[in-house]
């Protein structure tokens, strides 16, 4: 591998993509060694997209060495260690086992895949790779908000006592005007879902996380609302001009579904989970509530730096949920940043990301979400996608 021969002094990086992800990824790989002690420096050698002039202009804006048109000739680079794939789900399998087999560290973007298929292959290429010290992980970021790592470490210390129901919403409403334009991520062969596995897969993810339990089965129900929008005559993502010409959404807008859990601090609970990017008022509206026998959590998104808890043992005149600041250096990842009560924002979930995915390249054990964690949460989507088509549950099946 590259590093070997070079030595452990430094990680050049090639990342797949240079869209919102791509600006995410690339603010992470530009501070993480400002702020944590990573062990080797990281190197943002190659950005890589479709189109010369965009991918020329995104790497000047974020700050890359050189830009490329072609992942296949970046991957097979011997002096490249890292591909990070932020590209849209279609790409992720064949990208992945590409640089898997290159003997390359892999970070992707979640969902790990757009069918259970792709993410069997990845993940059977994750685990030949793991046997040469190769590492991998899915960008499940939302796992480094300091809130919820501090929330898994009072469930996975017992403090709620044994967990009975999980309730996760994601509420988002940037499509509910009917007239905005298609995306890549409205169409089911780009984006392999819509609502379900772009922002129902974090839901899904945390629960899983917090609890170290597994959703055993579901009953799920999906709805499009708006089936046409206009295509764009120039531009990309949500900018450009409007045509007259029409395109389908093939996506779901909306996903409801009921769960139970097994094994873990949530064995035999039962959950409620809803995804919708048409909740209008709602903008990253990621919450979640755990409630067990000796007390509950709850999360916000758009309060990243708080978490509440309920706890029965206080006495009957002082019960209620009290608000904890999650800014203490005793909190996770938060003694890196600022003092006290300064609050940090999204940006920095995809620091503590790179972090600890350098943090495991250098230490040589497997970094978490593993392709095999991204390869059940890809199964938990297809149960309810199942559920949803013939209205019945569905276990989620290795």
């Amino acid at each position: 591998m590259a590093q070997e021969r070079r030595g452990h002094d430094r990680l050049r990086i090639a990342m797949i993509g240079h869209g919102f992800m791509g600006a995410a990824h690339s603010q992470a790989w530009r501070t993480a060694p400002r702020f944590f002690d990573l062990g080797v420096e990281p190197e943002m050698a190659v950005l890589v997209g479709r189109d010369p002039e965009r991918t020329e202009a995104s790497r000047e804006q974020y700050g890359w060495q050189a830009a490329s048109t072609d992942w296949r000739a970046v991957v097979a680079d011997p002096d490249i260690d890292v591909v990070d794939i932020v590209s849209p789900g279609s790409s992720h399998v064949e990208i992945a086992i590409a640089a898997l087999e290159a003997g390359k560290h892999v970070l992707c973007e979640k969902p790990l895949a757009n069918t259970v298929e792709q993410a069997e292959a990845m993940t059977a290429a994750a685990a030949a790779a793991r046997s040469r010290g190769i590492r991998s992980m899915v960008g499940f970021s939302y796992r480094r908000v300091p809130a919820i790592a501090f929330a898994r470490e009072l469930v996975q210390a017992g403090r709620l006592g044994t967990i009975r129901q999980v309730r996760a919403l994601y509420l988002q409403d940037w499509l509910a005007d009917e007239d905005g334009p298609m995306t890549w991520r409205l169409d089911k062969a780009l984006a392999g879902s819509g609502s379900l596995g772009d922002i129902g897969a974090h839901a899904i993810d945390l629960v899983e996380h917090i609890t170290g339990s597994e959703l055993t089965s579901v009953s799920g129900t999906l709805e499009t609302f708006v089936t046409e929008r206009p295509l764009l005559a120039d531009g990309v993502g949500l900018s450009g001009t409007a045509s007259s010409e029409r395109g389908q959404v093939t996506v779901d807008d909306a996903a409801f579904f009921t769960a139970r859990l097994g094994g873990g601090a949530a064995d035999r609970a039962i959950g409620t989970f809803e995804a919708t990017r048409y909740a209008t008022g709602r903008k990253n509206g990621l919450t979640l509530e755990i409630s067990g026998s000796l007390g509950a959590i709850q999360f916000d998104l758009e309060a990243m730096n708080e978490l509440r808890l309920y706890e029965t043992s206080a006495p009957a005149g002082e019960q209620g949920f009290r608000r904890i600041l999650v800014t203490e250096p005793e909190h996770p990842y938060a003694a890196a940043w600022w003092p006290t009560g300064h609050l940090i924002g999204y940006e920095h979930t995809f620091s503590h990301q790179v972090k600890d995915f350098v943090d495991a390249i250098v230490a040589g054990t497997d970094p978490s979400p593993s392709f095999e964690e991204g390869l059940h949460v890809q199964r938990v989507l297809d149960a309810v996608e199942r559920s949803a088509a013939d209205g019945s549950s569905w276990t989620v099946t290795a």
